[in-house]
């Protein structure tokens, strides 16, 4: 067998795995969602405890919820007995993590944390082990088979408990009415913070970097304009200073092939009417989308009164790291 032909026999059993699970997901699904926002509700906490495998995908879903805006932390089994056991609070909820339901080093944990009045969720792939036994709510994750060739790594069950905690995850995101704003609150650096976080104006060209002319200006001056501004396009305005249209060096080297006489032209005779713009207090997300869907270089910056008040250059997106 090829390793080609491996790693599609893997894909094949995990994707089947995901599949399984999806099927068995019933009222327990929205009874945990319904507990979690309980619990973020009266601002207590997710503890996340898992062992081996299973803790290292507890560790991925506790990072998941808590950049969600779902305060989550992870506790180890073994740490908890030597005094990691002093971030559990009253009424906090537990969700407990083990394949086989019957980890040891979870069950010696489950007496020291029932002293504490906190909900507890499983996720489990055995409902009638000792851990399902002791749960509030048990979260079905059983599998047919690893994709272990010996059945035995842990492989498909740790891909099926890694997605039903992305779905947990997204349900109480929804379920909390969290918006993208408040993602960005928790993404403050990075690609995702900046294009969230930044507004048109944090971003754009202005005063001198922006080239604006009235529409009654010839093009021979408004290259000049444009040439001070180092900038490849020049808004045009109206007597009331309004936006009416845009004129760039393409428009320039179009026109040249068939008016010899386009230097001594007003721009509204040549300019490019109702261009493509954004208000200055956009998100700078707003932009990179616009720049992705239509085909342009430049876009201009309004203000409310549709006043051209800067420019955003596609070339300067990778310097600020949006793209």
């Amino acid at each position: 067998m090829s390793h080609i032909s491996t790693a599609q026999k893997v894909f094949a059993i995990e994707a089947e795995a995901i599949r399984s699970v999806r099927s068995q997901l019933d009222a327990a699904f929205e009874k945990a969602v319904d507990l979690i926002v309980e619990t973020l509700r009266k601002r207590r906490k997710i503890i996340v405890v898992g062992i081996g495998k299973s803790g290292n995908i507890g560790h991925k879903i506790s990072a998941t919820l808590t950049s969600t805006g779902s305060t989550s932390v992870l506790l180890n089994p073994v740490d908890a007995l030597h005094g990691d056991l002093g971030i559990v609070n009253d009424g906090d909820l537990i969700l407990a993590l083990s394949y086989s339901g019957e980890s040891e080093e979870l069950l010696n944990l489950l007496p020291a944390l029932k002293r504490f009045s906190v909900n507890f969720i499983s996720m489990t792939g055995a409902p009638k082990s000792a851990l399902a036994r002791h749960s509030d709510v048990v979260l079905k994750v059983k599998v047919p088979r690893e994709a272990c060739p010996f059945n035995l790594a842990p492989t498909a069950s740790t891909t099926a408990m890694l997605v039903m905690g992305d779905a947990l995850a997204m349900a109480v995101l929804q379920a909390r009415g969290f918006k993208k704003q408040d993602f960005a609150k928790h993404h403050p650096s990075g690609a995702i913070g900046r294009s969230l976080l930044l507004q048109v104006r944090d971003i754009m060209r202005s005063n001198s970097r922006n080239a604006v002319a009235p529409q009654t200006l010839l093009v021979k001056d408004a290259l000049l304009l444009m040439t001070q501004a180092k900038s490849g396009s020049v808004s045009v305005t109206n007597a009331r200073g309004r936006l009416v249209g845009v004129f760039t060096d393409g428009d320039l080297r179009r026109r040249m092939a068939t008016d010899g006489e386009i230097l001594a032209q007003p721009l509204c005779r040549v300019m490019t009417q109702r261009p493509i713009c954004i208000r200055e207090d956009a998100l700078a997300m707003e932009a990179l989308k616009i720049f992705n869907e239509r085909n342009i270089d430049d876009l201009i910056v309004v203000n409310r009164q549709n006043e051209p008040v800067g420019l955003i250059d596609s070339q300067d997106l990778p310097k600020l790291k949006l793209m």
